[in-house]
């Protein structure tokens, strides 16, 4: 039996086809957009095997020069038939009804028919185990900063991060706490997705913490393989969905690595080829979310005026943001016995941290009264849980790493947008020092 058609929503031409300019072949991206979304919907008993009918289209297709050819649809054909003796066990999952239509949508604009001969698609070949050394024969255009030329000024790098309850820090240095539960978009560009699931902390409370965690790296050029990274609470892997380590078997591909750095806890991903840096890591049962990346990355998109939401660049929606600075001055005025109103967005836990345990136990790690420190008290009194101090801890060490201005690292002023500074950030000019408390008049833009 087939499963039901529902016609996913995408976002214009470039959730079909698009993946930027040189970003790899048309036809071959035409589900990273939606797949990124496969994070928010549970596994069934029987595990979904479409990444590796899409593994295999992949494998099929690479070595072809031309669309057209009849090879195309043959690969089309086994793609569709591979989708089929999986459908039974991917029925819910949102990768397996994107991948049923783009491949009609592709065999409709290629003129293939659907019945005809299918080819078993052509093995991959992984390099060597143990193979951490970029090939000598790797492209220029695979490794960003060396494709820069000398008479060019040299890239700007930004940095976004999540953690905690959850705190997010954007691109553009606005610092804000949200609710934001369920499946948000994180990253959405021409060459990477970036999606992140939070899920209540406590029963009843709209504190939330990121529990689920998924990265598209998109097939570019000569470069990479398509890539995808998962992570859930308590599984942060040391490899991709498909158990490589780097981004294929295309001349770059080493210009794409995940490095463990503590197993279990800390995996870190260098995306050469777009000049990006990415830490993950797994503090108590909740994972933390740090990038890198250069702005000619960040802002490209194929159409911009079509572009949804997406955290790191546009923060949070203002009716998402919670104002942890006067739910911290409720308890601070009462020591920690008053308790915020029934409207607050997010209620402090039963009494497991007195107002003064938590600032101790935050101080110790965070001795700066930044918004780093604030976000720890906060996520103390909110959900009883330590482990939330070391989430803000290396959440600032990360920035320390990764953050290309040294005199940005901490951040002061207010945590939430008021209304009336709903106005565009932009990216297109490089950052210029501010006075920290008047960081956070930075308007933006909410769709």
């Amino acid at each position: 039996m087939q499963p039901p058609r529902e016609r996913l929503v995408v976002t214009g031409r470039a959730g079909w086809m698009g993946m930027g300019r040189g970003a790899g072949r048309s036809a071959l991206g035409f589900w990273p957009t939606l797949a990124f979304l496969l994070c928010s919907f549970p596994s069934a008993t029987v595990p979904c095997k479409i990444l590796k009918c899409n593994s295999d289209f992949w494998s099929a297709t690479s070595g072809s020069h031309s669309e057209d050819a009849p090879e195309f649809c043959t690969a089309l054909r086994a793609y569709a038939y591979c989708t089929r003796r999986t459908a039974r066990t991917c029925r819910g999952d949102l990768a397996y009804h994107s991948a049923v239509h783009g491949i009609e949508d592709l065999m409709s604009q290629h003129n293939c028919s659907k019945d005809g001969p299918t080819s078993q698609p052509r093995l991959r070949t992984l390099p060597p185990a143990g193979d951490s050394q970029e090939r000598s024969d790797s492209p220029e255009i695979c490794h960003y900063e060396k494709s820069f030329h000398k008479h060019l000024a040299a890239p700007n790098y930004t940095h976004c991060g999540l953690f905690g309850d959850p705190h997010l820090r954007t691109f553009t240095d606005r610092f804000q706490t949200c609710k934001v539960q369920g499946a948000w978009p994180l990253i959405d560009n021409n060459y990477l997705n970036v999606q992140v699931t939070n899920t209540p902390v406590l029963p009843g409370s709209a504190a939330t913490a990121t529990s689920k965690l998924t990265i598209i790296f998109k097939n570019f050029q000569e470069c990479v393989d398509q890539k995808v990274y998962q992570a859930e609470m308590d599984e942060l892997p040391a490899a991709f969905a498909d158990g490589s380590k780097n981004g294929g078997d295309k001349h770059g591909a080493n210009s794409l690595r995940i490095t463990e750095k503590v197993s279990g806890q800390h995996v870190e991903i260098q995306a050469k080829y777009i000049g990006t840096t990415i830490v993950v890591r797994q503090v108590g049962r909740y994972l933390t979310f740090a990038i890198r990346m250069p702005e000619e990355v960040v802002t490209a998109v194929e159409d911009r005026d079509s572009q949804g939401l997406y955290l790191c660049l546009r923060g949070c929606p203002l009716n998402q943001q919670i104002d942890f600075q006067a739910i911290q001055a409720a308890a601070t005025e009462g020591h920690g016995a008053r308790r915020p109103a029934a409207s607050s967005p997010a209620p402090l836990a039963p009494e497991t941290f007195p107002y003064e345990t938590a600032v101790a136990k935050c101080k110790e790690k965070l001795p700066v009264e930044d918004l780093y420190y604030q976000a720890c008290v906060f996520d103390l009194l909110t959900t009883g849980d330590v482990n939330f101090t070391l989430a803000a801890y290396y959440a600032l060490e990360d920035v320390k790493m990764l953050h290309s201005n040294k005199d940005r690292l901490h951040l002061y002023g207010r945590t939430r947008e008021l209304p009336g500074q709903a106005a565009a950030a932009s990216l297109t000019l490089a950052p210029q020092p501010l006075l920290s408390a008047l960081l956070f008049a930075l308007p933006t833009v909410f769709l």
